[in-house]
């Protein structure tokens, strides 16, 4: 397990190793290698990963259903820290990248722009899920402890309407996101019904039948 999550942390570290690299060329031999507008580049690939592990962490319960490998959830909160720590260097570039120090602007940008004001509830609410994803907090906060992790599902929603925004008008990509997390929402809600439709077998007929 210890060699398999390994391998996870440096499929996760893989794109940012390879903006790193762009970025380096920018500086030195290669000027376009991060396209005309480097700030902008650099902001999308770190927002679009940070999606796709997201995506990626909702598709672990329903993959490990269908797979009949229940070791997978091992690889949920690793995936889902990856996931929290792009969206925080995505922020980060658009802060410091992006405004240039204007950090007067931070708010104003937040409050008027709404795939800003989206994008930024997406990754504030993703805080509360990072923090709380130790072993440790699972104990002290009990069943709350998925009661607010299921704030993930918003954060999802968030996360793809903010990129169908920034995108504008090649919808194409975004749409393809929001697929996905169509079908991974529409799984969890028709395995929700199936459990409350499920008819209760009183105890002792279950008795008899044993």
């Amino acid at each position: 397990m210890a060699v398999a999550k390994a391998v996870v942390h440096a499929l996760a570290l893989a794109p940012l190793a390879l903006l790193g690299w762009k970025a380096w060329q920018v500086g030195g031999s290669d000027i376009d290698a991060l396209g005309a507008d480097p700030v902008a580049a650099i902001e999308h690939e770190l927002g679009l990963w940070a999606l796709r592990l997201l995506l990626v962490t909702l598709a672990i319960s329903p993959l490990r259903q269908w797979l009949g490998r229940p070791e997978l959830l091992r690889f949920r909160r690793l995936l889902g820290l990856w996931a929290f720590a792009y969206a925080s260097l995505h922020f980060s570039a658009w802060l410091v990248l992006d405004l240039r120090g204007w950090w007067s602007q931070v708010f104003v940008e937040i409050a008027e722009r709404p795939y800003i004001t989206v994008g930024f509830a997406a990754w504030l609410l993703l805080l509360p899920l990072a923090v709380t994803s130790t072993r440790g907090w699972m104990r002290r906060l009990g069943r709350n402890w998925g009661r607010l992790h299921r704030l993930v599902y918003a954060i999802a929603v968030l996360a793809v309407l903010h990129f169908w925004w920034v995108v504008k008008s090649d919808v194409r990509e975004p749409l393809l996101y929001a697929a996905i997390l169509a079908v991974l929402l529409g799984w969890r809600l028709l395995r929700r019904r199936s459990r409350t439709t499920r008819p209760v077998v009183p105890a002792s007929a279950r008795t008899e039948q044993q």
